[in-house]
């Protein structure tokens, strides 16, 4: 084997440590990837619990404030129109919550499908590494024996010196 075939082979080895470290990063950026849309998600349910309670706190004051104006105007408490008002905004405050919940989970939801993604896909980006090295193996090999089928990469040529022949030194053969 000449010196060739050691450069096609060095070449090679090197191709496939490439395509294999390639093959790696890409699956941890994509790992990455995938736990900071779980982070995300975790941040999504936070902040709702938060807005729900920050909600409440509205809704308690508006209350107080409703009481009091019922109060002022004569409306006794808890009693025909007061209650139904009482009602409808204690069914308006259980829907909007219900509401901001279900959105929250939607949002949950998505992260958690994009972290999925996130996964697949640098599971993929690692298969198609491992692919790649498949293939420079094949082609490395295919190099090899095809450089040792015809002596190692050396070309024959046919030299002549041009005496004994007709023509002028030139082969009869020889097209011009």
């Amino acid at each position: 084997m000449g010196w060739q075939a050691a450069v096609v082979g060095a070449i090679g080895a090197a191709t496939y440590q490439q395509q294999g470290k390639i093959g790696k990063f890409n699956q941890s950026v994509n790992e990455r990837n995938a736990k900071v849309a779980e982070a995300e998600k975790a941040q999504i349910e936070k902040k709702t619990e938060f807005d729900i309670a920050r909600f409440d706190e509205s809704y308690q004051k508006l209350k107080g404030q409703v009481e009091v104006n019922l109060a002022k105007s004569g409306v006794v408490s808890g009693q025909g129109t007061a209650y139904r008002i009482a009602a409808a905004n204690a069914r308006e405050k259980y829907m909007q919550e219900n509401i901001m919940r279900y959105n929250s989970k939607v949002a949950q939801s998505k992260k958690i499908e994009e972290a999925n993604f996130a996964r697949i896909s640098g599971q993929m980006a690692r298969e198609q590494s491992r692919l790649a090295q498949i293939q420079t193996i094949g082609s490395t090999g295919t190099s090899l024996l095809s450089m040792n089928n015809f002596g190692g990469g050396q070309s024959y040529s046919k030299t002549y010196t041009g005496f004994g022949q007709s023509g002028y030194g030139r082969d009869p053969g020889d097209i011009m």
